[in-house]
C-alpha cells in the first residue's frame, strides 16, 4: 500500500526492501502491523464466504471442468467484495496513518473499527464502501483465475489423500494459485488502493476510476501499474499455500471414512501422517 500510493514527486521509498527497512528503523516492528485488525476481523468470514460459495456453485453447475472452475471462483470473488471493500479500506487507511513517525502525533484512528466508524459518520455508507467497484473489477476475474489454477496445479501434481508428499503439493499449489491471481488483476488493485486512500490528507485528486488510471498513467506511465508487485508476489505465495493447504486438508479429514469411525466406540484410528 505505501508503494502503491506514494507520491510520484518525493517518493518515500525507492523499492520493497527499502520501504520495509524504513518502516522498521522510523516506526519501529510494530509500524508492520498497522491495520491488521481489519484483516484478522474479517477475512475469517471471507475466506469461509468464497469457499462456500466457490463449493455450491460448482455443484450447481454439475459438471467439473476448467470453465466452470473458473466461474465458481467469480461468483465466489463477486459476492465477498461486500466484506472485503470495507475491510482494505480500513487497513489502507491505518497503514498509511503516522507514515514516517514513530509516535503519532496526529492519531485520527485508534484501530481499524474506529476507522470505519469515523468513516461512515462523515461519509455514510458510500464512503465505507469506497473503490467498491474497483474491489469487484478486480476480484471477480482474480478468484477466477486462483480457484482454475489450483485445479490445474493439483490434477497435474497428482494430489491424492494417500500420497506422501500430498502436503507438499498443496502448498506449492496453493502458493502458485496466489501468485497467478495476483498478478491476473494487479493494475486494478493499485487503482483500489489509490481510490481508498484519496482524501487522506484532505485533498482529493480523483473523480473516479477512470481518472484515477489516466491521472496516474499521465504521470508516472505504464510502471505506476506495477508500483509493489515484488511485495505482494511475496507475499501472495505463503499466504495462499496455507490457506488452501489448511482447507483442503480439513475436507479430506472431514470426509474421510476414517473419521466418521472415530466417532464410534472403539480404539482409536490413526490418520495418515501425511494428513
Amino acid at each position: 500500500v505505501r508503494l502503491q500510493v506514494q507520491s510520484v514527486e518525493k517518493p518515500l521509498y525507492r523499492g520493497t526492501l527499502h520501504c520495509f527497512q524504513s518502516i522498521i528503523k522510523q516506526e519501529s516492528a510494530f509500524g508492520l502491523y498497522k491495520g491488521i485488525g481489519s484483516p484478522m476481523m474479517g477475512l475469517t468470514f471471507i475466506n469461509a464466504l468464497v469457499f462456500g460459495v466457490q463449493g455450491n456453485t460448482l455443484r450447481a453447475l454439475g459438471k467439473d471442468t476448467p470453465l466452470n472452475q473458473f466461474l465458481a471462483g467469480s461468483a465466489a470473488g463477486a459476492i465477498q467484495c461486500i466484506i472485503c471493500c470495507p475491510m482494505e479500506l480500513a487497513k489502507t487507511r491505518m497503514q498509511l496513518q503516522g507514515t514516517g513517525e514513530y509516535k503519532l502525533k496526529t492519531k485520527n484512528y485508534k484501530n481499524s473499527l474506529d476507522c470505519l466508524i469515523k468513516i461512515y459518520r462523515k461519509e455514510g455508507l458510500r464512503g465505507i464502501n469506497r473503490g467498491m467497484v474497483s474491489t469487484f473489477i478486480r476480484e471477480t476475474p482474480s478468484f477466477g483465475f486462483y480457484f482454475l489454477t489450483y485445479d490445474c496445479m493439483t490434477r497435474y501434481l497428482g494430489c491424492e489423500a494417500e500420497d506422501s508428499y500430498v502436503i507438499p503439493k498443496l502448498l506449492f499449489s496453493g502458493g502458485m494459485s496466489g501468485i497467478v491471481s495476483w498478478l491476473s488483476t494487479y493494475p486494478m488493485d493499485v487503482i483500489k488502493s489509490r481510490l481508498q486512500a484519496d482524501g487522506v490528507g484532505g485533498v482529493t485528486q480523483y473523480k473516479g476510476i477512470l481518472d484515477c488510471v489516466r491521472k496516474s498513467y499521465h504521470d508516472e506511465g505504464w510502471r505506476v501499474f506495477t508500483r509493489g508487485l515484488t511485495s505482494t508476489l511475496l507475499r501472495a505465495f505463503p499466504v495462499n499455500a496455507a490457506t488452501f493447504a489448511t482447507v483442503t486438508v480439513f475436507l479430506m479429514y472431514m470426509r474421510s471414512e476414517d473419521n466418521l469411525r472415530e466417532c464410534e466406540p472403539g480404539p482409536v484410528i490413526q490418520q495418515p501422517s501425511s494428513l
